[in-house]
């Protein structure tokens, strides 16, 4: 039978080569802002290796029946959420919409634990309560995955004025769907971080994962206005759009403007143009709302793929260390898998814990009181 593993704070490597003992890190990029470290690179390819492999088990496990709920994977996207984490520092808030086991993974949330979560089991990141889309470890930054289309983006703007309004240097990544920028909530939110800004209170980097398609309906079909980052412009948040298939894009950019937001204070918002290479859902087997020759087209620029390519290209890594990452990847996956199996279910006793605050010990409670009533 598993057990729940110790989870000590798990840190990534850097994207950045070096850091010296005053603090100070050695970039990793040339003069262009593009990252030409070999072991960065090959570090990055290992992560979203292990992130497609991890949905590919993931897809599976539902299929199968061992994953309730519902569940979302990440396949073709992987080069954006490991582009901006690899800019998180601690301190830094991340919160996102459904598609969250990428970030969780990236943040440092062990794989055995998030397959686990998926799987319901009481050994999960949230004690199996949470399931593929509400993932949380707040230990490592991740305020929650939310399967409310939108209901998350006033929860990430309001983090970044509250750390900023603390003092710290924290800003939060805020990741949405392109299906969610037509929602009132992210308006709402929206136009809040813009006037928070103007007094540098809104350190909040919204990152648009636009996948083309919201569920099964196209961009072009959702909106008369498809240049989503320009949206940005009725709160008079700054704004850009990246190539979210170019790991070197997305990490150049993310460098840059995680940096802006962290010394202005003030949101900024990139939007990312990728691509899910498999179903919106996992249940989703027809998809009669695009073809086989778009998917097919789309694959040819497959993130990792790509990144392949180039560190074969540069001669930064031989075909036998990419085998050598796949295979380590591989096998975190199948032993998450393995721990998810062999993990108990929650207990029953489990439905009445996490659900409300402590209460205070009576003591306590009266000290309180007596402070405040002599305040």
């Amino acid at each position: 039978m598993a057990t729940t593993q110790s989870r000590g704070k798990k840190r990534r490597q850097s994207t950045r080569a070096s850091e010296s003992d005053s603090g100070e890190v050695a970039s990793a990029a040339d003069q262009n802002g593009r990252v030409t470290d070999s072991d960065a690179l090959l570090n990055f390819y290992k992560q979203m290796t292990l992130i497609r492999l991890f949905e590919t088990a993931a897809q599976r496990g539902f299929r199968q029946g061992k994953i309730g709920g519902y569940l979302h994977v990440y396949s073709g996207q992987e080069a954006v959420a490991t582009g901006f984490l690899a800019a998180h520092r601690d301190g830094d808030k991340v919160i996102t919409a459904y598609r969250d086991h990428a970030h969780a993974l990236l943040l440092g949330s062990m794989p055995e634990e998030v397959m686990a979560e998926l799987y319901g089991r009481g050994t999960g990141l949230v004690k199996g309560k949470g399931g593929s889309m509400h993932l949380f470890d707040v230990e490592n930054g991740l305020m929650g995955g939310y399967g409310i289309v939108g209901g998350h983006i006033p929860l990430g703007v309001g983090m970044a004025y509250a750390m900023r309004y603390q003092e710290t240097d924290g800003i939060v990544q805020l990741y949405l769907g392109d299906g969610a920028i037509h929602n009132a909530a992210f308006h709402e939110a929206a136009n809040l971080a813009g006037l928070w800004g103007r007094d540098g209170l809104n350190p909040t980097l919204f990152i648009i994962e636009n996948n083309q398609y919201g569920m099964g309906t196209s961009i072009e079909r959702a909106t008369a206005m498809t240049d989503l980052a320009a949206k940005f412009d009725s709160y008079a948040i700054e704004h850009e759009k990246v190539d979210g298939m170019d790991l070197g894009a997305v990490l150049e950019c993310a460098e840059r403007v995680t940096r802006q937001v962290r010394e202005t204070g003030k949101p900024y918002a990139v939007e990312a143009l990728t691509y899910r290479i498999v179903p919106h859902g996992a249940g989703d087997f027809f998809e009669k709302y695009r073809t086989k020759e778009e998917v097919s087209k789309w694959r040819e620029r497959d993130p990792i793929g790509l990144l392949e390519h180039h560190l074969l290209d540069s001669e930064a890594a031989t075909e036998e260390q990419l085998e050598a990452l796949r295979e380590e990847a591989k096998k975190a996956v199948d032993a998450a898998v393995a721990f998810a199996d062999e993990s108990a279910e929650p207990d029953a006793a489990e439905l009445y814990t996490d659900v409300y605050a402590e209460p205070v010990a009576d003591d306590q409670a009266g000290n309180d009181q007596r402070s405040v009533d002599e305040a």
